[in-house]
């Protein structure tokens, strides 16, 4: 944000802790010190930035000379910045004369008085920190003192409860002023008064402002500086949505707090039940040690939505209670589990570990992998589940009757999503310990309304599956994902699904969020897909489990049939004649054990490793050998890999191998049309092997790359073209120019460069194996998706042979 739109005068009004750790944070980040403080807010002497600096000043900010934008100018100063009769300041207002006086002594504030009209001289900018239900007249004090001045400043606020704030914004000047701007810091402790001022109580946390349609948007930037200056991220919601919101994270429990704590304290062995209490009891009583005055307030302004999140918690406590009474152990299971997994969801919102912070926010670290040249690629190793058999388990296992144990769960980011949404609707599910799984099943009927959007990450294959099996439940749902998610086409599945009698909206362009209308009676359709896609099939059949009537599904080249093989092993039938696939709606699916193999896509980067690596000596055990998913493996073989399938044998209906590769010279090819659905998500890594193939690989018909989590042709063939190997990208495919006819075999292919991964996890991963035969290291950016798909990859990585490094950057 742009410097000047820091105040030069800020008053607090309401000296407490709030109030008081937002001067101190002001304090601490150097706004209007008075003499040598960092950072030259308002400072004296000694100030960095120039920020009305007197001598030496930086990038002409105040400079006495050719000033910029008039900034620190001796005449017509903007916002006062470095004026010589207007230094930075804070200023306080407080009831209490002693706390204004301590916040004097702590160095908090310049000065301050009992008395508002007596400090509204020359403030910018106005912070009312007093109680929700003081507001009302700290805001009509302030209207009548400053007249028609009150347009020349900001006023913001810190209550917890907007719409009652706005309300008395209104009584007190006639309208809601554009000058106002509501806000919430979601920050505290027990503890109140100046006197527990901390300069870090914000830094971290979240500042939620509330602007209206009205509100001046250059007033709006100026809180936002303020509170990030603070060191708070700033986010923006509407009025009654915070409030919802806020009654159920922060009213709701504080309420169960002061409950809990005065039900046990009118109770006669009350010292005994205090005496024995462990760090729980304490952990979740801390927050009844809370201003008692403070909370009655905000329980009174927002009375409406507390009682609404008083009314759900009584609900869930109900059900909870039966369950108990009758011994219902999987509904107690369900419960706890969901709750237990949802806590530790929101610990990675929090802590910002996961990249599905962005749910809420967007990353605030950057992951970037740093591969040095060269290293050998041998021994054996066992990659991660199949991601598309994972999803794909949990699913059925949660529409079946009975109890489905699974093994070799994946347990990505995805995978963990689909898990999770599940869990939202009701199924039980116990897990993933350490690949292990058990879903409690509740049958094709017994899902349930989840509260809110079912979050799905970065997973393409989630949405669209869920988008058929949600088109026939009895309730309303939303299907939302992360940012890369919301970019991805929809409109392939919910076009079909609409010939089936679903109601879908999608957003433009046919792209996430889905809202899908439930109650909508279903009939089978004859669907000849346009283009051959796994998912789409997929979604239509587990919506013709719902339909009346068959559903039949032809598709135009062969795509992975894991759904059908999986429905056949839970008991439901799946017919196949040739290119079609059919099934009758109405059946039941019986729980059945699903034995994960590896995925071959996560093989596939090891496989182009050993392949391109000279003396590479490679074995991956337990890898999925499904006839619709082994193109990498037959490409491979046609370029002249050496690449053997040892063990093979079938494991829950699927096959699975050892693939044993070795070292040998690869050679370009035309790659065969018919091959190329069946290794559609693994031509990233195969792009890298056609790079050290001697001669030219090129590939047609695969348009489909384009709309994967990004445009992968074109991703590729830019980081490619870093490296310096030449290619040429057409709408449908590449022509890759490998090693020059009699090129040395064991030398560099290529040279390094750093390459933007556009946040796809493949493209990613492939270039991080390019290095093994680059002259000079590879620096890939935006990697953090990489766990979406493939937690471990560095680790395996680093085991075969490969020199990666991962560095964290502050965005």
């Amino acid at each position: 944000m742009a410097r000047r739109d820091l105040p030069s005068r800020v008053l607090i009004v309401g000296l407490g802790l709030i109030g008081g750790s937002l001067a101190a944070a002001l304090r601490a980040a150097g706004f209007g010190a008075a003499e040598g403080r960092t950072a030259g807010f308002g400072a004296a002497e000694d100030r960095t930035a120039g920020f009305g600096a007197a001598e030496g000043r930086t990038a002409g900010f105040g400079a006495a000379e050719d000033r910029t934008a008039g900034f620190g100018a001796a005449e017509d100063r903007t916002a006062g910045f470095g004026a010589a009769e207007k230094r930075a300041e804070i200023l306080a207002c407080d009831p209490d004369a002693e706390e204004i006086a301590r916040g004097v002594e702590l160095g908090l504030i310049d000065r301050g008085d009992t008395r508002l009209t007596s400090l509204l001289d020359g403030v910018d900018l106005v912070v009312l920190a007093v109680p929700v239900l003081a507001m009302r007249e700290v805001m009509a004090e302030l209207a009548a003192g400053l007249g028609r001045a009150a347009a020349n400043l900001v006023i913001t606020d810190v209550g917890s409860t907007k719409g009652a704030i706005r309300e008395a914004a209104v009584a007190a000047f006639g309208e809601l002023p554009a000058n106002l701007v509501l806000g919430h810091p979601i920050a505290g402790s027990e503890k109140s008064g100046v006197a527990a001022a901390n300069p870090e109580l914000y830094a971290g946390h979240k500042v939620i402002l509330t602007p209206e349609p009205g509100t001046d948007s250059d007033a709006v930037a100026r809180v936002r500086v303020l509170w990030e200056t603070a060191g708070a991220e700033v986010l923006e919601m509407d009025v009654e949505r915070h409030d919802e919101v806020l009654a159920r994270t922060s009213h709701l429990p504080h309420l169960l707090a002061f409950s809990l704590v005065d039900t046990l304290a009118r109770q006669d062995e009350r010292l005994e039940i205090f005496r024995y209490a462990a760090g729980g009891f304490r952990d979740f009583t801390r927050i009844a040690g809370s201003d008692p005055v403070m909370w009655r307030d905000i329980f009174v302004a927002n009375r409406d939505a507390v009682l609404h999140a008083l009314d759900d918690f009584e609900d869930g406590v109900a059900r909870l209670r039966e369950a108990v009474e009758r011994g219902d152990t999987d509904a107690m299971l369900a419960t706890f589990d969901r709750a237990s997994h949802a806590r530790h969801y929101f610990d990675s919102l929090l802590n910002q570990t996961s990249y599905q912070a962005e749910y809420q926010m967007q990353a605030q670290d950057q992951l970037r992998y740093r591969v040095s040249p060269g290293g050998g690629v041998s021994g054996r190793i066992r990659v991660p589940g199949d991601k598309s058999i994972s999803h794909r388990s949990i699913m059925l296992g949660a529409l079946a009757e009975g109890v489905t144990e699974v093994s070799g769960f994946l347990e990505g980011e995805d995978s963990l999503a689909t898990l999770q949404a599940f869990r939202e609707m009701g199924v039980a599910i116990e897990g993933p310990h350490q690949g292990r799984v058990t879903v409690h099943g509740v049958g094709l009927h017994g899902l349930k309304a989840p509260a809110g959007p079912l979050y799905v990450g970065n997973a393409g294959t989630a949405m669209r599956l869920f988008a058929g099996l949600l088109a026939g439940q009895a309730f309303d749902t939303e299907l939302t994902g992360d940012v890369s998610l919301t970019k991805r086409p929809m409109g392939r599945v919910a076009d079909p699904l609409r010939e089936m009698g679903a109601v879908i909206e999608t957003a433009e362009g046919g792209r996430p969020p889905l809202r899908i209308k439930g109650g909508q009676p279903l009939k089978g359709i004859d669907y000849d897909m346009p283009m051959a896609s796994a998912q789409v099939k997929s979604c239509l059949l587990l919506a013709g489990l719902y339909a009346e009537g068959e559903t039949r599904v032809r598709e135009p080249a062969p795509t992975r049939d894991h759904t059908e093989r999986m429905l056949n092993g839970f008991g439901y039938k799946v017919e196949r004649q040739g290119d079609t696939c059919w099934l009758q709606g109405g059946g039941e699916l019986a729980a059945a054990p699903i034995d994960v193999p590896s995925d071959i896509s996560s093989a596939t980067f090891f496989l182009v490793a050993a392949a391109i690596t000279p003396g590479a000596d490679l074995v991956l055990e337990h890898v999925g050998i499904n006839p619709t998913r082994i193109g990498v493996i037959n490409i491979l073989q046609q370029m002249g890999a050496d690449l053997r399938l040892e063990n093979q044998r079938e494991v829950g209906g699927e096959p699975v191998a050892d693939l044993h590769i070795r070292y040998a010279p690869l050679k370009g090819i035309d790659i065969p049309v018919d091959q190329v659905p069946l290794a559609i998500d693994e031509f990233p890594a195969l792009f890298v092997a056609a790079a050290n193939a001697e001669g030219t690989t090129r590939l047609r018909e695969a348009a489909e790359l384009r709309v994967k989590e990004s445009d992968r042709l074109k991703a590729m063939a830019d980081g490619l073209a870093v490296l310096g190997v030449e290619n040429r990208l057409y709408e449908d495919g590449i022509d890759i120019v490998g090693r020059a006819e009699g090129q040395g075999g064991d030398g560099p292919s290529y040279g390094g460069g750093r390459i933007d991964s556009l946040g796809d996890h493949r493209i990613a991963m492939a270039f991080s194996v390019a290095a093994l035969r680059a002259s000079d290291e590879i620096v890939i950016d935006d990697c953090a998706n990489v766990a979406t798909s493939f937690p471990g990859f560095v680790t395996l990585a680093r085991r075969v042979g490969l020199s990666l490094e991962e560095e964290r950057e502050a965005s």
